[in-house]
């Protein structure tokens, strides 16, 4: 009898390690992509590019979308750690809310590149990958500037201002980069923003939201342009923010007035490409999440391979624990002038895509 329990006990042990083993196979290689939302339309595409690529590259991909809701996206990461990732990808909601569950990934060897967005005031955050967030908002000031002439032209003119979540630090880069450029002439005189409304948080747009920023400046132009008065321009800091201002003008402003502001964005999303060829949106700063996965993918291969990720910045971006090694990757700016180059030739986009 004594036999018989000791080959069970043996045989179950052989199983378990099997199963052990499988396990530790079929893990190895395991990444988890975690994006914030499925409302906008980049990061379907962000997710969908990441997802491909990092499967092109024979990794298994646990790819989560979290609704906006930041503890779903805690309870999506608490499972990809537990489920055997071994590299995190993290599109942050709220860059300061996953410390907790970040925790639990460092205890667990688990390695975490802040995608797009940098996850404030953890350690656990290996590497940084994104755009060059304040290249983004610099050419949106100086797109305006440009288009204003505001070094040769009399002035005044009017402009508004709207930025981000102020919960995505990216925000503030959009907003720093974008203000270095056009406060010199706010305070001169020549640009003035007759809200009142500068401060970041001001302007800031909770979730990046249409519909937030619309009802912002519906309120924007009962107050400050319904008698008349001209605005020239509005500084958005992405195409969600320059959806809901070319909704509001629409609704209020062009019927009244012959010259439509100069607009800004972010993205090159469907929508507003088709506003930029139609003359609503004067451009948007094409950030081809094709190649930011790409950089993700090789940052991911290095990590699982025991490897240093390539990085291109060492001095910008500190999360509070310290500076995160980043890649920054370089924006263009896209107007109705040349996006079949961009979008189109580069298979982006499909020109039924950009019909209306």
């Amino acid at each position: 009898m004594k036999r018989k329990l000791l080959s069970l006990v043996l045989v179950l042990a052989m199983v378990a390690a099997l199963f052990a083993g499988c396990g530790s196979s079929s893990s190895s290689n395991k990444v988890g992509v975690s994006m914030p939302t499925k409302t906008l339309q980049r990061w379907n595409q962000d997710g969908d590019n990441m997802k491909k690529q990092l499967e092109a590259a024979g990794y298994t991909v646990d790819l989560q979308y979290a609704d906006d809701d930041i503890a779903t996206q805690v309870s999506q990461l608490e499972n990809m750690i537990n489920g055997g990732c071994k590299v995190l990808v993290i599109a942050s909601i709220d860059g300061n809310s996953l410390g907790t569950v970040l925790d639990l990934a460092k205890e667990k060897g688990v390695k975490v590149i802040a995608y797009d967005r940098l996850i404030m005031n953890s350690d656990a955050v290996t590497y940084y990958a994104t755009f060059d967030n304040y290249m983004v908002g610099t050419k949106q000031g100086e797109f305006v500037r440009d288009a204003l002439k505001l070094d040769s032209a009399a002035g005044p003119f009017n402009i508004e201002l709207i930025t981000g979540d102020p919960g995505d630090n990216n925000a503030r880069f959009f907003f720093s980069g974008a203000m270095d450029v056009l406060q010199p002439y706010i305070d001169s005189g020549k640009l003035v923003v007759k809200s009142g409304q500068t401060d970041f948080d001001t302007v800031a747009t909770a979730g990046w939201k249409t519909e937030n920023a619309q009802n912002r400046f519906d309120a924007i132009i009962s107050a400050n342009y319904a008698d008349g008065t001209n605005l020239d321009a509005v500084m958005c800091s992405n195409d969600s923010t320059a959806l809901g201002v070319t909704n509001a003008l629409e609704a209020n402003y062009e019927g009244t007035h012959s010259n439509w502001p100069v607009i800004t964005g972010q993205d090159c999303d469907i929508a507003n490409t088709i506003n930029m060829i139609e003359g609503k949106q004067s451009m948007s700063v094409f950030k081809d999440t094709r190649t930011l996965a790409a950089k993700t993918v090789e940052m991911v291969d290095a990590i699982m391979k025991g490897g240093k990720a390539p990085i291109n910045d060492e001095k910008t971006y500190d999360n509070g624990k310290g500076i995160v090694p980043s890649y920054l990757c370089e924006p263009v700016v896209c107007t109705v002038d040349n996006y079949k180059e961009t979008l189109i030739d580069s298979q982006y986009y499909t020109e039924d895509q950009l019909k209306k």
